[in-house]
């Protein structure tokens, strides 16, 4: 009823104003007409932190770069508001009785070149990702496809992988075991297609903004690098008519600090790393915004190395930590505390139950405990302790305030000395895929709303492992029995013995559960944030 309303009075204002033209016309037929007012050209700018490792979404694993390439590239499906799914370059797709064969139909899509989006650029693009030349740390989230893990393990070929093209808009794809996240899963970026033509024409097609085809709602312009990637609306992009934005900057800032002063003198428009000195003030001014964020903090033990290869060092430090002190002191971000490793937000065998609240805590907080465990490992009262060991985290200045909190927790409950060592952000994600580490500080967002977004990622191998932990027991709950059933009274209490077996050899030290305070101005509408992360300019406006 309101939009006819609405129409009805535009109609009769319309009306009027040309009879009023006329009138002035008729009066003053030698006065120039007025030009039209241009049309306003809408930009904004956010900050992701770091500069990229990479932007080639089959080798990219960072938070920084999955901001970037979710303005750059659409999957089959895209994440919407509520995490829902919908089309993406895919516009239906349909699935067999058991629910291992999915058959993908295509929409009339193309690259940013022109260039025609298939059925083989999908499949050329998971194979490349799954391909062991190419190393990818997330090859595994393709594992669920059918021949996906002896091809990548060097077990079997690609063409044994159920990844089949029908025709050019018909991708056909087998899994091993029914897999009730995998459609969703293909929005995440190791799952993006690239263009086949062009990536075979030049292996060095990710690294410049000149050679770079994507099939998102934006294309890249400029990427001057660990200062900011210009991408601007993708005229090819199949729903371009949605997109509003002509240009988004996403600055490169690493320093907290610098980037939150950029926000507050008008020189940003948005940035999630906010210092923790300034929390309080912007929670006061009602400028924060704290969002759900599915995610972990937590510290990695390289298990490989003394005194990390005795789990009792592992437990003792673990025990040794007050975390709602540092939420309360330190971050100050409304987290959660984390007793165990899966966050909240992941669903359980019965509906309406959550994963974390059925798993309960396996993390109990007892300095007395902890200071006996490590007597027991021959470090009484820190006494032999080596001298060498440190904490490796990313620069940022929050990172080292958490890394500083942690380490005076250490010397006052264990009387032991541990020294800190951060890196810029592609050595360090290089330091811990070699496990060149003592203790690393890590996170772990949410690939998709399952908890075996958290969960496959410690079997022996995993590309994101980078602890130097094994455990066969962990490997058969996960590989053996969860990722093989597409019965959630199978899978996942496979999964709550899996983070039993993690939570008992303690190879990651759990600290809180994320939220996601950021902040954004104002006249900038529409950008949607994911509980899983990345921030989404697709329908985003200017005012």
């Amino acid at each position: 009823m309101f939009k006819i309303k609405k129409k009805k009075v535009l109609t009769v204002a319309v009306a009027m104003l040309l009879a009023i033209s006329v009138f002035l016309t008729g009066c003053s037929s030698n006065q120039p007409a007025a030009p039209d007012a241009p049309a306003k050209v809408m930009k904004t700018s956010y900050n992701v932190g770091a500069e990229p490792k990479s932007l080639d979404p089959a080798i990219s694993t960072g938070v920084p770069e999955t901001h970037i390439q979710t303005a750059l590239f659409e999957g089959l499906v895209r994440i919407g508001e509520g995490e829902k799914v919908t089309p993406g370059i895919a516009e239906s797709w349909t699935q067999s009785a058991d629910g291992t064969v999915i058959t993908f139909k295509l929409r009339d899509a193309k690259w940013s070149n022109g260039d025609t989006i298939t059925a083989e650029d999908f499949k050329f693009a998971w194979l490349r990702a799954l391909s062991p030349e190419l190393a990818s740390e997330y090859s595994y989230q393709l594992y669920y496809i059918k021949g996906a893990e002896d091809y990548n393990g060097k077990k079997g070929t690609a063409d044994a992988v159920g990844i089949k093209v029908v025709d050019p808009k018909t991708l056909e794809v087998t899994l091993a075991a029914p897999t009730p996240y995998f459609i969703a899963l293909t929005a995440f970026h190791t799952l993006y297609p690239v263009n086949k033509k062009v990536v075979e024409a030049n292996k060095d097609w990710a690294l410049k903004a000149e050679t770079y085809v994507s099939d998102g709602p934006f294309k890249i312009q400029e990427w001057k690098h660990n200062d900011q990637v210009i991408v601007v609306k993708n005229e090819n992009y199949w729903d371009a008519k949605s997109v509003k934005l002509a240009e988004v900057t996403f600055k490169l800032i690493e320093d907290n600090k610098a980037a939150l002063t950029a926000f507050e003198s008008g020189q940003l428009d948005g940035t999630e790393y906010i210092p923790i000195e300034d929390i309080d003030r912007l929670k006061a001014a009602k400028i924060l915004k704290i969002s759900p964020y599915i995610g972990t903090s937590y510290y990695r033990f390289n298990v490989t190395k003394k005194p990390f290869d005795d789990v009792k060092v592992r437990k003792a430090l673990t025990m040794a930590i007050n975390r709602q002190m540092l939420i309360d002191k330190v971050v100050k971000g409304g987290q959660l505390p984390a007793y165990a490793f899966t966050p909240p937000g992941m669903v359980d065998v019965e509906e309406g139950k959550d994963f974390r609240t059925v798993g309960g805590d396996y993390i109990k907080e007892d300095v007395a405990a902890a200071k006996a465990l490590l007597a027991e490992a021959g470090y009484p009262d820190g006494k032999n302790w080596p001298a060498d060991v440190s904490i490796l985290y990313n620069t940022n200045s929050n990172n080292k305030l958490l890394a500083e909190a942690i380490q005076n927790m250490w010397k006052t409950n264990l009387g032991i000395d541990i020294q800190l060592h951060n890196e810029e952000w592609a050595v360090y994600l290089e330091n811990q895929k070699k496990i060149n580490y003592n203790i690393s500080r890590a996170a772990w967002i949410g690939d998709y709303a399952d908890a075996m977004t958290f969960m496959d990622m410690f079997v022996t191998g995993g590309g994101n492992n980078q602890t130097g932990w094994s455990n066969a027991e962990y490997d058969k709950q996960i590989k053996e029995i969860a990722n093989k059933s597409g019965d959630q009274k199978v899978r996942i209490p496979a999964m709550h013995a899996a983070e039993k077996t993690l939570m008992e050899d303690m190879p990651i030290m759990p600290i809180y559960y994320y939220t996601l305070p950021w902040v954004i101005k104002d006249n900038v509408k529409g950008a949607f944030r994911s509980s899983l992360g990345p921030i989404d300019f697709k329908f985003a406006t200017v005012e």
